[in-house]
């Protein structure tokens, strides 16, 4: 993904229209090449999973341009009420090869380079196909983070325009992994952005990845690539001609955040266990505890059931972690707060922890993982829980 930064897209607004008066029917010369570039991660949250983009380079044409399906669509102003709906618009631009390569300089990400093993008309396919598709009326597209995004795009491009002639070599998958286990494993768990993702998207995710799957992630486009070959003129060749370092940094780590989602969540879970085991040996009960656990489960679960029914994006529906975020809490907080409670409040409490026993029972079954970092907090309320079930109304 490319970041927002206002000399660049000056930048790259001149360069769309010096480069739209291009014709799509130039033919490229024979010193042409065709790429893939793949970008390491960067420091935010959307630059964890590192980046795919399309390079053209004729010298003969002084072409040298690259095509990023990574674009944020600026030009529409419910951008970001959009992407909360699950309307998320990205497009695709076009620009010189050396501001792609300056900004991955810049943030310190490493850049390979793979040039693919086409005959001259393929190569042609694919600048006509990329022409075509960056003209402003076939630029944008719904984005979906798993299943169309910058390294999906390229995939399909190449599965598209090379066809039968592509031997696709899925020895790279050497695991069964679901896709959020390969999210997972591209940004640290204990993290503020990983706990957020993974309570916000369903079960969709925990379904074993097929090949085709893995590939978007990068880093998974660019070794099923390495590992694929062609047909070019009637023999089996590897696809790609030549690999290399652009940019040889350092991968960035993924790294816990210094005030991390499982510390907060610990040192609450333990005042609460503390706070309850006093509440019982004292026969009372802290009201502030019962209104800060409700309320907050009760809004995570109105976020998911919006999510679920309310918004287009793919993998938010059939989300369990409504079986601790349950939305009607957040009603209950309030009545909590009372001296005296409505006798159903018991019945309600106990299903509340029959939810908490199928947690364990779905994750156990991979049926949908849940964030490690949230476990004190469940053990949290199944003891407060387990507290007000007895207590309440005796």
């Amino acid at each position: 993904m490319i970041k927002k930064t206002l000399p660049f897209f000056l930048a790259l607004c001149c360069f769309q229209i010096l480069f739209s008066q291009v014709s799509n029917t130039a033919i490229l010369s024979e010193s042409s090449k065709v790429s893939i570039i793949t970008s390491g991660p960067g420091e935010v949250l959307y630059e964890k999973f590192g980046h795919t983009a399309i390079r053209i380079k004729d010298p003969v044409l002084k072409l040298d341009l690259i095509y990023n399906y990574g674009i944020f669509d600026f030009d529409n102003p419910t951008f970001y009420a959009d992407f909360t709906k699950g309307y998320m618009k990205y497009k695709l631009a076009k620009y010189p090869f050396y501001l792609a390569l300056r900004s991955a300089q810049h943030d310190k990400r490493w850049v390979k380079e793979q040039v693919l093993n086409l005959t001259q008309q393929q190569k042609n396919e694919f600048y006509t196909f990329l022409e075509t598709n960056a003209l402003p009326k076939n630029a944008g597209y719904l984005y979906d983070p798993f299943f169309d995004n910058c390294a999906t795009k390229p995939r399909d491009i190449i599965q598209n325009i090379l066809g039968d002639n592509l031997i696709f070599n899925d020895d790279f998958v050497t695991e069964s992994l679901s896709i959020r286990q390969l999210m997972n494993s591209e940004i640290h768990q204990n993290t503020w952005g990983s706990l957020g993702i993974n309570i916000a998207l369903g079960s969709k995710l925990d379904k074993t990845a097929t090949a085709n799957q893995y590939l978007y992630l990068p880093d998974y486009l660019f070794t099923a690539l390495e590992n694929s070959r062609i047909i070019k003129n009637n023999k089996e060749e590897k696809l790609i001609e030549k690999s290399n370092f652009l940019l040889d940094f350092n991968e960035k780590e993924s790294k816990s955040d210094t005030i991390s989602p499982f510390i907060i969540i610990f040192i609450f879970s333990l005042i609460g266990l503390f706070t309850t085991y006093k509440d019982h040996k004292n026969s009372k009960r802290t009201k502030w505890l019962d209104f800060i656990l409700f309320f907050i489960t009760g809004i995570f679960g109105f976020v998911i059931v919006y999510l679920w029914f309310f918004t287009n994006h793919s993998t938010a529906p059939n989300n369990f972690n409504f079986l601790w975020a349950f939305a009607p809490n957040f009603i209950l907080a309030f009545i909590l707060l009372k001296e005296e409670t409505p006798k159903w409040i018991q019945k309600y409490i106990f299903v509340l922890i029959l939810f908490l026993v199928l947690i364990p029972i779905i994750w156990i079954a991979k049926i949908q993982l849940f964030p490690l970092t949230i476990i004190p907090l469940l053990i949290l309320l199944g003891v407060r829980y387990w507290f007000l079930q007895k207590t309440l109304n005796r």
